[in-house]
């Protein structure tokens, strides 16, 4: 009821606004597509752009209330450091990280070749924009069903310090700097982040350096090197069961008459990362340009677990290169892309004896060999600003060999049957801010490194590749100059989907189980910055966004028993979110953000659901100026009504340990230096 209300006033009220914003019109912004810019009200995608004014809404450690903001995305923290993202559902095979889902930074690819991505390496004050592309964009990024997201860094001038402490000994210390310095562009990011969480165990330390240098040597030539380095190291308190989390919500994992707990265990991971590449652009002639980058990575991955103690070793590499021609007449122009990119993955694992979180005798040692690659060619047209078009195809090929070092020698290879995966995209201009849209892709989304060889020691030679077609239709309107609304409609149907599944141990294991049927409908409606006439409230700007999900099981058996026509398992039908902007005395700033998640299936026979959740955020946001420096003091609030909820569950859980309970209401404070 509280939602509505507040729905009500927030449309209510901004009808008497006085005085619209000069800025640039919502329907007018610009997406990057990975070099293939178009305006979002006349792009073909099914695209979410998260700027500014949405990442100030995270805490410092997580991208999580910006992603939740957007019709069609969410994330989830299971603890403080594990996140799952999901599009459109697409984490019902990802007990914890990014599968299913490639991920870029700037030019670069933080997806290894199997498809899994440490995001959680990442720190959010790094990013300057995120682009969400839901469902399969096979002829741009390959072979996923999920979606994409562009990560995007500074491109600007800039120089600030940022420093914040809050709930459970937060602290947060960044620096961010970048300078034009003639020919070169440099970005130097370094961040320090700790906290001893909500829970027992879940305590969070990450440290990262981000350096990244632009060379404009020549005038129709680029350059551009990058490099992180991350130590990312957290714990892991695991899953508990309805009765011992409403016994007491902040425990870690228990210890049962045959399995210690997380605390006795030392739980958790560490995960140390190091990633670097060159890319380079040169325009060959003013209509045609040929992009090349390259990149290498290296993984050092510990996980002491309850039953055993994990070490991986991972070495990645990737390539991607393009040419691009464009030719441009006087009512139509058009854009041509052909080009290849490839990854190849090393991977050593090593499980030992978790004596409480050392080393013991030797279980199992694998190594994994995983490449992957996919040609694509691509053209856009433009039409007199009225009719544009996106048609792309890609060919796709995944591949990884296995080898049982310890105790015995087996190994073995296995080769997933080429994929060509075409999409088509269309969008027709009614008026200049009225646009109607059509999409059909097919996307595919082979087994990733942790569930060909998951927890349970087994290397999964049966595991094959999803896939499915995607269909949507979509509007964009532009009100007066007022208010921006987009609906879509999507239709996936996946076949041979992958699936999770734990054992007695707790250990997971992954299956190609039946079909789903994916349909649903999600909404945005958003304000311009309306200027009102007070001398108490000086601006409003309000965001509202909602996914309306029907998605089943089809073809879905386990033994005997049905789950045909089952909700897809962790998936809500329904979320909605709402965000209002304040000014007030013409500096202090007010965020004001909402979340409503309908309950959630937690297991494949919905025998077992979660409860709706409603969570609200508000931060205070207030600049100070001395001489040349701009100070913005920043105090946040999160769970404002101090709500119980979970913010990740763990699905098809062992002995119903589903539940990871979310901190309540909890306090940061912050002060940036702009200088």
């Amino acid at each position: 009821m509280r939602f509505y209300l507040l729905l009500f006033s927030i449309t209510s009220f901004s009808v008497f606004a006085q005085e619209q914003d000069s800025a640039t019109l919502i329907s007018e912004v610009k997406i990057e597509a990975y070099k293939k810019p178009s305006s979002y009200i006349g792009s073909t995608k099914s695209v979410s752009v998260i700027s500014d004014h949405l990442l100030r809404l995270n805490n410092p450690e997580r991208l999580l209330e910006a992603i939740n903001q957007n019709a069609g995305s969410r994330m989830e923290e299971r603890s403080p450091g594990s996140y799952r993202l999901s599009i459109r559902g697409s984490s019902l095979r990802s007990p914890y990280g990014v599968r299913n889902i490639k991920v870029y930074l700037d030019d670069f690819i933080l997806s290894d070749a199997s498809g899994n991505t440490y995001l959680n390496s990442i720190s959010p004050e790094l990013i300057h924009r995120i682009e969400i592309y839901k469902g399969p964009e096979s002829g741009d990024f390959g072979a996923v069903t999920g979606g994409t997201l562009l990560l995007k860094t500074r491109t600007a001038d800039h120089l600030s310090g940022n420093i914040s402490v809050g709930s459970y000994g937060t602290f947060n210390q960044s620096i961010d700097f970048s300078k034009q310095f003639k020919k070169h562009f440099l970005q130097v990011f370094q961040n320090y982040y700790q906290t001893d969480s909500y829970r027992e165990q879940s305590a969070v330390q990450r440290k990262q350096l981000f350096i990244k240098d632009l060379f404009q040597y020549r005038e129709n030539a680029e350059l551009k090197a990058l490099l992180i380095v991350s130590d990312l190291n957290y714990q892991t308190p695991g899953g508990l069961s309805l009765e011992q989390m409403q016994m007491n919500r902040k425990q870690a994992r228990l210890p049962t008459k045959t399995l210690p707990g997380a605390k006795e265990q030392h739980a958790g991971i560490r995960n140390k990362m190091i990633l670097g590449g060159l890319s380079h652009e040169f325009k060959i002639t003013p209509n045609l340009s040929q992009f090349i980058l390259v990149q290498g990575s290296y993984v050092d991955f510990e996980n002491p677990f309850i039953t055993n103690f994990e070490n991986r070793f991972e070495s990645n590499f990737a390539l991607r290169t393009h040419l691009n021609y464009h030719k441009k007449w006087e009512k139509l122009s058009l854009e041509w892309r052909a080009g290849y990119e490839g990854a190849t993955n090393s991977i050593v694992v090593k499980n030992y004896d978790n004596n409480r979180g050392i080393e013991g005798n030797p279980q199992n040692f694998d190594q994994l060999n995983n490449n992957s690659g996919f040609y694509f060619l691509s053209q856009k047209l433009n039409f007199n600003d009225k009719l544009f078009s996106d048609i792309s195809v890609s060919l796709n090929s995944n591949s990884y060999d296995w080898e049982n070092i310890y105790p015995n020698i087996v190994q073995g290879k296995v080769k997933f049957k080429k994929q060509v995966l075409p999409n088509f995209g269309v969008t027709y201009m009614l008026t200049k801010d009225f646009s109607v849209r059509g999409k059909i892709g097919k996307g595919n989304s082979s087994p990733t490194n942790e569930e060909i060889r998951s927890s349970n020691q087994e290397i999964n030679k049966e595991l094959i590749p999803e896939y499915g077609w995607n269909k949507e239709i979509g509007l964009r309107k532009q009100f007066a100059n007022i208010f921006f609304l987009e609906v879509t409609y999507f239709d996936f149907r996946m076949k041979d989907a992958i699936v999770r599944r734990q054992n007695e141990n707790g250990e997971e294991y992954f299956v190609n189980q039946g079909n789903t049927v994916q349909k649903g409908a999600e909404v945005l409606l958003e304000s311009k910055n309306f200027k009102i006439n007070n001398q108490v409230l000086n601006s409003l700007k309000f965001r509202f966004s909602g996914s309306f999900y029907q998605f089943k099981f089809e073809n879905y058996r386990q033994n005997d028993v049905s789950f045909s026509r089952n909700d897809l398992t962790g998936v809500p039908a329904t979320t909605i979110n709402s965000l209002l902007n304040f000014m007030f005395f013409k500096k202090l700033g007010v965020d004001y953000s909402h979340y409503y998640t309908s309950r959630i299936p937690l297991n494949d026979a919905n025998s077992v659901w979660s409860d709706a959740s409603f969570v609200g955020n508000i931060q205070f946001r207030y600049p100070l100026l001395f001489d040349k420096t701009q100070v913005n003091m920043l105090f946040q609030i999160q769970n404002l009504y101090n709500t119980e909820y979970v913010l990740g569950y763990d699905i098809n859980a062992f002995g119903n340990r589903f539940y990871n309970p979310a901190a309540k209401r909890t306090f940061n404070f912050g002060v940036n230096f702009i200088f």
